[in-house]
């Protein structure tokens, strides 16, 4: 016996070790932590994509929009950017990714992801379109396939992000009044945490992403304004088109719709809050072009966002008293005026007394009205321009909590101690200012100009750049402090990656755009 059971041990073993074996070597080589295709619902890619879309305050945005600026070098300077643009070509593969996982459940694209997936495609290639022009969209996004795609020029950038957003609006339109397929993942609407927009099993979600489309839409051609000659883009007929036919291309209409980024005391603390108070209270202050500006103007504002710069003589709850400082100034003059008191720090009750401070806007009601306010003025829509502009000031008031009439104001006092002021503001009162009215003249386009780049003040990320650059309104402060040689740049470069990767057709982009170099201080064909 003892002679057979050796020879039934081998080939058992050998029977489990060719089971064993026969598993293939990519069953070992995968990542358990890497989700497989087919295996990741859309909805979780849609979250991951729909955080990029904010541009959070306190950053690079905030300085270079000139509504705050740092006094200490240790917590950055002033200075505008000299290199290469960010580029959000991974969040369009996220996108892709999202969409081919959606077509897979839904068995088409005719689903609320593609519809997303298109309004997401335009945001990303505007967004990266507008700092350095001319990008790989055609032939983008393919990998290994094509690592070297050809730049399609901005022109043609813009013009096929307006097709995706008429495109989004469609199909939008239709899963609302025919139904759709599972949506999850929209934390800005749908599964926020406050007064979620869920009802109807997540279409009234989709009713207010149409608004979105169609209001961006409006951004988008704004920004555009210059090309109104160009016969491909049709820019004011595609804005009247939108304005005239609400019932088909809806839009934002109350501060309720805005699609905006809302903190929490849990997980996401707004980038200014109490348990930074300390670093940074004396070394941060309002830049002049938000801060001062609004002091003249007499606007409540400057007390909501800004503390009384006492060194300057005057009470608290004098508009004099609310004094930014110039972005362009050397930083030493800055922090010498702050320990004089000259310059006025961030409201401590407003940004520093928890952890939410206010919602960031990504796209806002204001910005519309103020959209339809400037396209009226341009001629390209009938209407009262003035009658879109107080609409959109009031509802930046009411953002902050002003009202018509008595407004508690809290600053902070000599001692540290918080007091308390009740101060009368007067809608008619403001408006009726010359430096605010509308009167119908040449100077009605700058006045809504500044009133949307204040309603933009620590939100909308790079769009109070981008205005400035088109318009040339608010006038921005540069020196000494900005960098550059004192001058503002128009664009960024490209990512030092495409000189590696994709270097001769770079070149080309930049020899049809810019003489051949990456220059920050030529403009971007769009501005042209």
């Amino acid at each position: 016996m003892k002679s057979l059971k050796s020879p039934l041990i081998i080939v058992l073993t050998a029977m489990i070790l060719t089971a064993g074996c026969s598993k293939s070597f990519e069953n070992y080589s995968q990542n358990a932590n890497q989700p497989l295709p087919g295996k990741v619902p859309p909805g979780i890619v849609l979250k991951t994509i729909l955080n990029d879309l904010i541009v959070f305050p306190g950053g690079d945005a905030d300085k270079q929009c000139q509504f705050i600026c740092s006094n200490y070098t240790y917590y950055g300077t002033n200075e505008y950017w000299t290199g290469s643009a960010t580029l959000n070509y991974g969040d369009l593969n996220n996108v892709l990714a999202m969409e081919s996982e959606a077509r897979r459940a839904a068995g088409s694209d005719n689903n609320p992801y593609h519809a997303l997936g298109l309004f997401l495609r335009a945001f990303f290639f505007v967004n990266m379109s507008e700092k350095v022009g001319d990008l790989p969209m055609t032939d983008a996004l393919q990998g290994l396939n094509n690592p070297a795609p050809k730049y399609d020029t901005q022109e043609s950038i813009f013009k096929q992000s307006l097709i995706w957003l008429d495109s989004a609006n469609t199909l939008l339109a239709g899963q609302i009044a025919n139904g759709f397929l599972e949506f999850s993942g929209d934390f800005y609407y749908k599964e926020r945490l406050s007064n979620p927009v869920n009802a109807n099993k997540g279409r009234d979600a989709l009713i207010q992403w149409q608004k979105v489309v169609n209001s961006y839409k409006l951004r988008v051609l704004i920004e555009l304004s210059k090309k109104t000659s160009d016969g491909a883009l049709n820019v004011a007929q595609q804005f009247a088109n939108i304005y005239n036919n609400p019932s088909q291309y809806p839009i934002f209409t109350s501060n309720d719709d805005d699609l905006e980024y809302v903190y929490n005391s849990s997980f996401n603390y707004y980038p200014d809050n109490i348990t930074n108070l300390g670093n940074n209270q004396l070394r941060l202050n309002l830049a002049q072009t938000l801060e001062t500006t609004l002091g003249q103007l007499h606007d409540l504002r400057c007390m909501v966002l800004g503390e009384p710069a006492r060194g300057l003589g005057f009470s608290d709850t004098s508009y004099n008293s609310y004094v930014g400082a110039p972005s362009g100034e050397d930083l030493s003059t800055m922090a010498a005026q702050i320990q004089e008191g000259k310059l006025s720090l961030y409201n401590r009750n407003h940004f520093y007394s928890g952890l939410t401070g206010e919602p960031t806007y990504i796209l806002s009601y204001p910005e519309v009205c103020f959209d339809i306010a400037e396209a009226i003025n341009r001629g390209w829509i009938s209407g009262s321009a003035a009658t879109w502009y107080r609409t959109g000031v009031t509802a930046q008031f009411a953002f902050y909590s002003i009202v018509d009439g008595n407004n508690t104001v809290t600053l902070q006092g000599p001692a540290g101690n918080e007091i308390t002021y009740t101060v009368n503001f007067s809608f008619d009162d403001y408006f009726n200012q010359d430096a605010v009215k509308l009167k119908g003249d040449a100077n009605d386009l700058a006045k809504i100009l500044t009133q949307k780049y204040l309603a933009y003040a620590r939100n909308s990320g790079y769009q109070a750049y981008y205005q400035w650059r088109r318009t040339g309104v608010p006038t921005f402060s540069a020196g000494a402090g900005t960098g550059n040689g004192g001058v503002i740049p128009r664009r960024w470069q490209y990512p030092t990656n495409e000189r590696i990767v994709n270097l001769t057709n770079l070149n080309a982009a930049l020899q049809s755009q810019y003489g051949g170099n990456d220059d920050i201080n030529q403009d971007v064909w769009l501005v042209k």
